[in-house]
């Protein structure tokens, strides 16, 4: 079934129709922009909330953020971050798939509406102006038949009248002749426009009117057919973003199963623990012997209190809650916090031990940037087409510098570690150079230093001694490391330079180092040769 054959006749309600469709098409339009808009704030709201309740950089909160459970909201808070993100996520995609697709196919949809009923309303005006026609002939004709009649009658009547002249009976039958010849014209001319008008409401009925209903109705099938799409799209949208916003769920639950009570209690104790002893009992002090004190606190002394045996700490009481004073406090004696000094015992061994660990990685980069210097120097000596060597010096010397300095700063912190009783187990550096598995490397390029744990010191080495401590240069060989993976050659490489090896085209080799930064990745031959070659000049596959 379709329009032009059974609503032939029904042109206003299908121009009513299908401006009802495409008003349907913009009404749902502006509910998706408001849901977006809904969502939009909703996740500002959301973003503004984790905001508001996430601690500041540096603040205290932050630093609470070791315990389980302050951790754990601000897990929460980044979660529900995320979840805002989500929530924006799903009002951009209904704005792009929808609203967007929709508002561009309603344009489309008004220009070919707009045509097919421009069309309709030209045939019909085209209908109408020739029966327009057809009535002015049919009216014509009418008109001259009634006079070609009133001629042929006054010309009867004057051929029976006897006073009539013979030229005055062929006068009126002349012109009863010629009125009769007018309207059989008119009658022709009339028959005419009828049969053209018939063939032309038949074309307009059967053909014109019919085929502009059905684009009519192809045309809405279509818009029905977008919106049925508009509307999955508008759960869909929600629905793909609903995995993610699961997992945002399972990161809160997650967060909140993290929380450790127990863990918590010992973070606090390792954060505050002073080191201090617990005072010890005071000596009773007999007032009722006068004469016999004075003697006594002239050679034995007055038991101290507390706040004595403190010495220049009398700050530091053993005061379990603090009272506020009332007067305004003495400007605080400047503190040697380098040497964290003004901490307890035990919070200063661990600062002391911190601040060497990260020192020791700091130097351990410098190192391994100045060995890639190194090597890199005598690539360029070796192939001076390759770079000039003298534009690493700068480079090499600076390294040099930063190694040095590194080297005094960490031995100071050692020794502050040894004073305040640490164990001394920090990392030390040798001025031999270490690869990455290990293997001790005495002929590197720049005679970087080498980092070695504290094990390999005997069990006699004070942790108070120097922490440069020089290898031999005869030692005993090391077992090879592990490959870690394979390269294969994707070009001949010469290998000429020292520390290099040859290899060629398509030639398969053990990875043993992988490239830190420096272009070189060292491998090994099936008969144990090893050496570097250019990353870029091998297909590297590392074992996962």
């Amino acid at each position: 079934m379709d329009w032009g054959t059974e609503l032939w006749d029904q042109y206003d309600i299908l121009d009513k129709h299908t401006q009802s469709g495409l008003d349907l098409v913009d009404k749902y339009m502006k509910f998706v922009k408001e849901r977006t808009d809904i969502e939009q704030n909703y996740a500002k709201q959301l973003r503004n909330l984790t905001k508001k309740y996430s601690p500041k950089r540096g603040s205290k909160e932050e630093q609470e953020c070791r315990f389980s459970n302050h951790q754990a909201f601000l897990d929460i808070l980044n979660e529900m971050n995320d979840y805002a993100g989500q929530r924006e996520l799903i009002a951009e995609n209904m704005m792009i798939n929808i609203c967007v697709e929709l508002n561009k196919y309603l344009q489309e949809l008004k220009q070919e509406r707009k045509m097919h009923l421009s069309e309709a309303k030209k045939s019909q005006q085209s209908l109408e102006a020739m029966y327009k026609q057809l009535d002015n002939s049919k009216k014509r004709f009418e008109r001259e038949w009634r006079e070609a009649e009133k001629a042929a009658q006054y010309a009867d009547k004057t051929d029976q009248d006897l006073n009539a002249t013979k030229a005055d009976v062929e006068k009126a039958k002349q012109q009863a002749h010629l009125r009769t010849h007018i309207a059989e014209d008119c009658k022709n001319d009339y028959a005419a426009q009828l049969q053209k008008y018939n063939k032309e409401q038949s074309q307009f009925y059967f053909t014109d009117m019919p085929q502009i209903f059905n684009k009519l109705q192809d045309m809405d099938e279509r818009r029905i057919k977008k919106m049925a799409q508009g509307y999955i799209l508008f759960a869909d949208t929600e629905r793909h973003v609903m995995p993610i916003i699961g997992k945002c769920l399972e990161g809160m639950t997650r967060a909140g199963t993290n929380v450790n009570a127990r863990n918590d209690s010992v973070v606090l104790i390792e954060q505050h623990k002073s080191g201090f002893e617990r005072p010890g009992d005071l000596d009773f002090e007999d007032y009722s012997q006068g004469i016999n004190r004075a003697s006594s606190d002239s050679s034995l002394g007055t038991p101290k209190g507390p706040l004595e045996l403190l010495g220049k700490n009398k700050n530091k009481t053993f005061r379990l809650f603090n009272k506020k004073s009332k007067f305004t406090p003495e400007k605080p004696t400047p503190v040697d916090t380098e040497g964290f000094t003004h901490l307890p015992p035990e919070q200063r061994r661990k600062r002391l031990q911190q601040k060497i660990d990260d020192m020791s990685k700091e130097l351990q980069k410098e190192m391994d940037q100045s060995e890639a210097l190194g090597k890199m120097k005598d690539v360029y000596e070796k192939n001076p087409q390759m770079g000039d060597p003298a534009s690493l010096a700068p480079q090499i010397g600076q390294t040099a510098q930063n190694m040095d300095r590194l080297r005094g700063e960490l031995n100071k912190y050692e020794s502050w570690l040894a004073e305040a009783g640490g164990r001394g187990d920090s990392i030390r550096y040798s001025t031999h150079s270490i690869n990455n598995n290990g293997a001790h490397n005495t002929n590197s390029h720049d005679g970087s230093c080498t980092l070695f744990s504290p094990g390999a010191l005997s069990d006699e080495t004070d942790p108070s001694q120097a922490i440069y401590t020089e290898f031999d240069d005869e030692f005993e060989e090391e077992e090879l490391a592990t490959p870690i993976g394979q390269c294969t050659a994707l070009y001949n490489f010469p290998g000429s330079s020292e520390g290099t090896i040859s290899m060629q085209e398509g030639e398969v080799l053990a990875v043993v180092e992988e490239d830190k930064g420096d272009g070189w990745t060292r491998v090994r031959r099936n008969n144990g040769d090893e050496g570097y070659i250019p990353t870029s000049y091998a297909t590297i596959m590392v074992n996962k």
